[in-house]
């Protein structure tokens, strides 16, 4: 697909600076563009790669201002890496392939109606009561267990495990292997030292826009659902644990772990490898830290890093005197021996 800078500026509401005519063809990352394509400037530890780009044409923010000459075009937006993401989502729905019908061999129960416009892959499952929405696509090698509701517009990819009972709302995306609807971890112990198991009888909630990452497993309730709710977007390799709620438009990275019970608010910003202990409240608009350590509940709008996580600059300013242990140390045993040595003298 091949547009200038002038067609795209008017897609995206942007103005160009430099040559209009030019022509994109492709993306790339700033410091490794080619002639032809299009790349974006939106964190300032990137500036200056603008000035050796070898990109046909810059997204950038409408208020920014060089301080070298340039040779490259600037389109100058209101948000390069919002507008960045609305033109690869252009792209990829143009170049997408067109999947309906039914592929062979799969299993779909008697009871279940396939709207037109779906797409159910070879070797796919969909069990007895199943309702599927329309448009949903079903890649090879799902499971859609008994009583599943699948709303409209959802993308099931290959190998996604989707256990009996779960409901998925409308335009949902949920990656290659991930589990929706594994048992909780619910074990009673015994006298004799065994354990007995509890049965898990609830149910996954996937509220409306909500992206489930490769290899997440999100567990069902032991009674009641596990809720994810709507435009939530988590990583890969995350794990949610029985009875857990995630309010809407929470985001989480990669290896985060959520004990059972624990309630998460909106709009946290939740780095990777963060572990949250079970049976915890967390508010809103938090952001915490990779490989932070939540034991306790946590209020509205705190900056946690750490583990047991605390105030980001209560953190930094620890870690200083982290950093200076051994020097601190050092200077310890020096005062110590020269205690010692006016005690000897003393005496």
């Amino acid at each position: 697909m091949e547009i200038t800078a002038q067609q795209l500026a008017s897609m995206v509401q942007g103005t160009v600076e430099g040559d209009s005519s030019i022509i994109i063809n492709n993306y790339a990352k700033i410091e490794e563009a080619t002639p032809g394509c299009l790349t974006f400037l939106a964190n300032p530890k990137y500036t200056h790669f603008i000035y050796t780009t070898r990109a046909s044409a810059v997204l950038v923010r409408k208020d920014f201002r060089p301080e070298k000459p340039l040779t490259t075009t600037l389109i100058r937006v209101d948000d390069p890496y919002a507008t960045l993401a609305h033109l690869l989502n252009f792209m990829n729905s143009q170049m997408a392939p067109e999947l309906r019908g039914v592929e062979q061999p799969s299993h779909i129960d008697a009871t279940v109606t396939v709207p037109d416009d779906a797409y159910v892959g070879a070797f796919a499952y969909v069990g007895k009561g199943v309702t599927l929405g329309r448009n949903v696509k079903i890649y090879p090698r799902v499971y859609v267990g008994d009583n599943v509701t699948v709303g409209d517009d959802v993308i099931l990819y290959p190998g996604v495990t989707v256990y009996h009972g779960c409901r998925i709302g409308n335009r949902c995306i949920v990656q290659a292997g991930a589990v929706i609807g594994s048992d909780g971890f619910g074990f009673a112990p015994k006298e004799d030292g065994t354990y007995e198991k509890i049965s898990q009888v609830g149910i996954v909630i996937l509220e409306d826009d909500v992206e489930i990452g490769a290899n997440t497993t999100i567990d069902r309730a032991t009674m009641g659902a596990t809720v994810v709710h709507k435009g939530v977007k988590l990583d890969n390799l995350i794990q949610v644990a029985h009875n857990v709620e995630i309010g809407e438009n929470t985001v989480m990275a990669a290896q985060v772990g959520i004990a059972g019970s624990t309630k998460i608010g909106k709009h946290n910003m939740i780095g990777g490898q963060v572990g949250f202990a079970g049976h915890i409240t967390v508010g809103d608009y938090n952001g915490i830290g990779a490989q932070a350590g939540v034991p306790n509940s946590v209020g509205d709008r705190q900056r946690l890093l750490g583990a047991p996580a605390i105030n980001a600059l209560e953190f930094a300013r620890q870690n200083v005197y982290f950093k200076r242990l051994p020097e601190m140390a050092a200077d310890i045993k020096k005062l110590k021996k020269a205690v010692e040595q006016l005690k000897s003298n003393q005496g």
